[in-house]
């Protein structure tokens, strides 16, 4: 009785490395990740992150090498070199969002829905305690405009209802968005405009940004603007106009409830 013998194919050592890689990359970002949303949100707390995707990077590339190898050799590991070729395009994915917002946006950092006259951010001892004494600084009436080029749709909110009742409104939808009232102030007085002071704070990341809500009466009604700024470097990435422009759409739900 003859016995056959039987020879498999290696298995090609890049895509052994490319799934181990991909793994190790993404242990080392989720560390990175909790690291950041643990401490006090800075840019220096970027760098790990920064870092991962370079493991990320070399993961990917190692698993394209390795596809390369088995169509030329003919070895195993299609499974392993897929299986790491694709963790690492997920991973990607929110650096790849964050890197077009980067380039196709324009670097702001704060927006408002009155270029002309922004609502200025309160400098009580509440507001500067929240803020760790920090004021957002004015922006450029050059700015203002590349703004108004880049997110036309942050406007004021022109409301057909006392200004004591769209103060009530505006105060509800920022509670309803999640934000942090710090303080309030209603219509009336010298200036006759109300005033919200609040803070947001990201999802993901726990960055907290800051947001001044002015009320003005009008002859017809009322006027609400809103102001998003950034506490972490020169770019927002599109958040801060998305962000009021969601508060522009709580604000149309509570006003279609009443």
């Amino acid at each position: 009785m003859h016995r056959r013998l039987v020879f498999e194919e290696p298995v090609s050592r890049a895509a052994v490395w490319s799934r181990r890689l991909a793994w190790f990359s993404l242990a080392v970002l989720l560390l990175a990740f909790l690291a950041f949303r643990t401490g006090e949100p800075s840019l220096e707390r970027l760098a790990p992150i920064a870092a991962a995707y370079v493991f990320v990077l070399l993961a990917l590339l190692l698993s394209l090498l390795a596809f390369a190898r088995i169509w030329q050799s003919g070895h195993r590991g299609v499974g392993m070199a897929s299986g790491a070729f694709v963790l690492c395009v997920v991973m990607l994915v929110p650096a790849a969002y964050a890197g077009f917002q980067l380039v196709t946006l324009p670097a702001l950092a704060d927006v408002s829905t009155d270029i002309d006259d922004p609502p200025a951010f309160s400098r009580s001892r509440v507001a500067l305690e929240a803020r760790a004494g920090r004021v957002p600084p004015d922006v450029a009436p050059l700015r203002r405009r590349v703004q108004r080029q880049a997110y036309p749709k942050a406007v004021p909110i022109v409301l057909e209802v006392p200004a004591e009742i769209a103060f009530d409104i505006a105060r509800r939808a920022a509670l309803a968005r999640g934000w942090q009232v710090l303080e309030s102030s209603r219509p009336g007085g010298r200036s006759g405009s109300g005033r919200i002071e609040a803070v947001a704070r990201s999802r993901i990341f726990h960055i907290s940004e800051d947001i001044t809500i002015r009320v003005r009466p009008r002859a017809d009604g009322s006027r609400i603007d809103i102001r998003s700024a950034s506490r972490l470097g020169p770019h927002d990435l599109g958040i801060n106009a998305a962000r009021i422009a969601a508060f522009a759409d709580e604000v149309d739900l509570l006003v279609d409830a009443r």
